[in-house]
């Protein structure tokens, strides 16, 4: 039995959760957890990994067992989430791993890609868009909206992403048998997201997330001139970030290994672990990443 542990740091003068297995002297892979999970999200995943690499899965600012300071104690950005993970991977004494990102977990990812692009040994994509391309229009139209002018005309259609059901929807579309899909995780996701004053601070990474995109060229300059070895493994049915953000990378990156699992939606790890992991480790195995 692959034992996981759960531990605290303070960095930066917050409390950050994390998620630790393997051992230490192991090849590391970091995990970052996408909107509106955790490191809860790779739970079932870690174990299936930690046999072969030190798993390390923080819960970002604002998330699952992470200290969630209000929007007047801390300003949440995505730079600033990149500069708690990037911290933490510093007092962790981590130097070279590889990245699992999966939605918000991708632009903190790519920052910490381009802050230190010699750290990085390998990446997996999990529905974490680098390119324009798979933008689901109906999904992003009012995320979009409140983009371009924030205030109480668009606030609605982004505070909506906050309801269960919205919450239970992200989970469960497109995913082809619902019923390997464990309730708990919308409910844990809800009930971390509706914290008192969370709403504001998932508000203003909503907000936050406009200055993403325009980062996108940066990145791919990064994959054209660094060629790191990347794996997109994506739900065929998300409806989020579409297939067309998987295909993508091979725009830059043409030996970049891509997986589109049928019927699999935005969070594939809760209806196809198997599939995931195996492609994980046969690509880790064959690029020699992490070193």
């Amino acid at each position: 039995m692959v034992e996981v542990l759960h531990r605290y740091a303070t960095v930066r003068g917050q409390r950050v959760f994390y998620r630790e297995a393997g051992a230490h002297e192991a090849p590391t892979l970091v995990l970052l957890h996408g909107f509106p999970s955790s490191s809860r999200m790779f739970r079932n995943l870690i174990p299936e990994l930690a046999d072969r690499f030190h798993v390390i899965a923080p819960d970002h600012l604002g998330f699952g067992n992470s200290d969630a300071p209000s929007v007047d104690a801390f300003t949440y950005t995505f730079d600033a989430l990149t500069d708690i993970t990037e911290a933490l991977l510093a007092q962790l004494g981590i130097a070279r791993y590889a990245l699992y990102v999966q939605d918000y977990g991708a632009p903190v990812g790519w920052r910490l890609a381009l802050r230190t692009p010699d750290a990085i040994t390998a990446v997996i994509t999990q529905s974490g868009n680098a390119y324009e391309d798979g933008f689901v229009p109906e999904f992003w139209k009012p995320v979009r909206a409140y983009w371009e002018n924030p205030g109480p005309q668009t606030e609605p259609g982004v505070r909506s992403a906050l309801s269960l059901d919205a919450i239970r929807w992200q989970y469960l579309h497109g995913v082809d048998r619902p019923e390997l899909v464990d309730p708990d995780t919308w409910a844990a996701d809800h009930r971390d997201v509706n914290r008192p004053g969370n709403d504001l601070v998932q508000l203003a990474l909503f907000r936050d997330y406009a200055g993403n995109p325009p980062l996108y060229p940066q990145v791919q300059a990064y994959f054209r001139e660094r060629q790191v070895p990347l794996l997109a493994v994506w739900g065929d049915g998300d409806e989020i970030f579409g297939p067309d953000g998987a295909r993508a990378f091979t725009r830059d990156l043409p030996d970049a290994e891509i997986h589109l699992v049928p019927g699999g939606g935005h969070f594939l790890l809760e209806s196809h672990l198997d599939t995931v992991a195996g492609h994980v480790r046969a690509f880790l195995t064959t690029t020699g990443s992490p070193a």
